[in-house]
């Protein structure tokens, strides 16, 4: 009953700033390492924030079908590592993607019963402002910007959308959807005997029947 969340958002609207906050303040959760063969950023850690990788070795794990998706962003080929959510799965931990849009699609179709989220930027001339921020030229982000304008309509096949205005409020309520998925009955009644140590309430309620009859 492990579940699988999808974080995403145009380029610069701050999901990896708000994927590490969450990942502080929520266990049982993992964060799936995108591997990229774009150069790593100063203070990037490979591993951690990324798995860097050449095009040759990149494009020899798509042969050998290691990617759940992967795409070409900018020049750079970008994707989602199979054995680390088929581990997690497995192993009983939630795992949290950060991906882009057209990922995202492709990691839905896969498994419809991910929780999709789609964080916004609060205007347009915030999200220019936070990319130069990054180190984007002029003409790199005007780039970004164009396909931004195509992503944000995207929002609306989402099962839930933010606005990320201010880190802490949008880290808040990304949590929130996080926690309120993990008290959903069939999660719950899958996981009792570890979420509930009590054996006499956890017996009436797998073995007790309600005093209320539906009608």
């Amino acid at each position: 009953m492990a579940k699988l969340f999808i974080l995403s958002a145009p380029s610069g609207t701050g999901k990896s700033t708000l994927a590490g906050k969450l990942l502080q303040q929520v266990d049982g959760i993992r964060r799936i390492v995108t591997v990229t063969t774009r150069e790593p950023r100063p203070g990037e850690e490979p591993g951690v924030d990324y798995i860097f990788m050449s095009k040759e070795e990149f494009e020899e794990g798509i042969e050998k079908g290691l990617f759940l998706e992967y795409a070409n962003v900018y020049g750079n080929y970008y994707g989602t590592p199979r054995d680390q959510v088929e581990r997690n799965l497995e192993e009983g931990y939630d795992s949290l993607l950060v991906i882009d849009v057209q990922g995202a699609f492709k990691v839905k179709k896969m498994y419809p019963d991910a929780v999709s989220i789609f964080l916004l930027p609060p205007s347009m001339d915030e999200l220019r402002r936070r990319m130069i921020g990054r180190g984007y030229r002029d003409r790199n982000a005007e780039e970004r910007l164009k396909t931004a304008k195509g992503e944000i309509p995207c929002a609306k096949s989402f099962d839930y959308i933010i606005i990320n205005d201010f880190v802490d409020k949008a880290t808040q309520q990304l949590k929130s959807i996080i926690m309120a998925k993990r008290c959903e009955r069939d999660y719950v009644l899958k996981n009792l005997s570890k979420l509930l140590p009590n054996e006499e309430v956890r017996h009436l309620i797998e073995g007790g029947e309600c005093y209320v009859k539906e009608t």
